[in-house]
């Protein structure tokens, strides 16, 4: 889907023109045509401003369900408490004093400190 075909599409159906679209929003009309042509794409924000001077939920922009989508239920991750190396215990400790170190580390030396790292394990 082609953001500017869809906001155009709803602007369209609740009879506003460019100009009513301008007024309520603050954006300059050009822009507007920029977007609805599809030569460029706004920010976020921009797109909230455009949903709440349409008076039509966010997602609709993306979506043309009169419902929201179903949201997909996603494979279970691990949590952190299942296992994971520094998740308890002794290594949680050792894993928080590494963080905290490396921290205070410049950005030079903790690319070194990875480099050495990787050739470690490929051993």
């Amino acid at each position: 889907m082609i953001i500017g075909d869809r906001l155009r599409e709803l602007r369209e159906a609740k009879k506003l023109s460019q100009g009513d679209i301008e007024k309520r929003t603050g954006l300059v009309r050009c822009y507007i045509s920029c977007v609805e042509n599809g030569h460029t794409v706004p920010a976020i924000e921009t797109l909230e401003k455009m949903a709440r001077a349409l008076e039509v939920p966010l997602y609709q922009l993306f979506y043309d369900g009169e419902e929201p989508p179903q949201v997909p239920t996603l494979l279970k991750r691990k949590s952190s408490g299942e296992g994971a190396w520094g998740s308890s215990g002794k290594n949680a400790r050792y894993f928080g004093k590494l963080r905290h170190l490396l921290g205070k580390s410049d950005e030079n030396d903790r690319k070194l400190l990875l480099h050495i790292v990787q050739k470690m394990a490929r051993r």
